[in-house]
């Protein structure tokens, strides 16, 4: 990935977060793995589901974060719209990111993993995932993105697949 680690954002996305209501466990989650993978991190920023979602990632894209990982707000409740307020911002998805996230908590018997309707892929130069708001769904995808984000941000800036010396 280069010298200097590629910048990330963590936005945890909750209605009583963001009231105070409760303290987020679930973004420092996704902090923690992703400087253990090697990104500068900033975040979590705390915004209510809805529009504060999408004028939250909109500012991050504008920034020029490599990633944007953000947690919440993926579920059937009424108010769960991270999807929707991520999907028109992205200019090509990436589904396998979010399809590898929802399979690696099936493998791990959380049935209720594959109702997480998060999606994934590029805005701009930017790759913006979402994640389920649980700390569990958190660890599952720091262990699916630190296996994958280095060599998409290093894609992302133009590099190549890496190539194994012929036999």
């Amino acid at each position: 990935m280069g010298s200097t680690p590629p910048r990330s954002l963590v936005i945890t996305v909750s209605n009583r977060a963001a009231a105070g209501v409760y303290e987020d466990t679930a973004g420092p989650v996704l902090v923690a793995g992703l400087r253990a993978a090697g990104f500068a991190v900033d975040g979590p920023q705390i915004v209510p589901d809805g529009d504060p979602v999408g004028a939250a990632l909109r500012a991050a894209i504008a920034a020029g974060y490599a990633v944007v990982v953000t947690t919440g707000g993926t579920g059937l409740n009424p108010h769960d719209a991270t999807p929707e307020q991520t999907a028109p911002l992205l200019d090509r998805p990436v589904p396998g990111i979010a399809e590898a996230l929802r399979a690696t908590g099936l493998a791990k018997g959380v049935a209720t993993a594959m109702l997480s309707r998060g999606v994934a892929g590029l805005a701009g130069s930017t790759l913006v995932v979402n994640v389920a708001g649980s700390p569990g769904a958190c660890c599952d995808a720091v262990e699916v993105l630190a296996a994958v984000l280095p060599h998409a941000v290093d894609q992302r800036r133009g590099g190549d697949h890496p190539r194994s010396a012929p036999a």
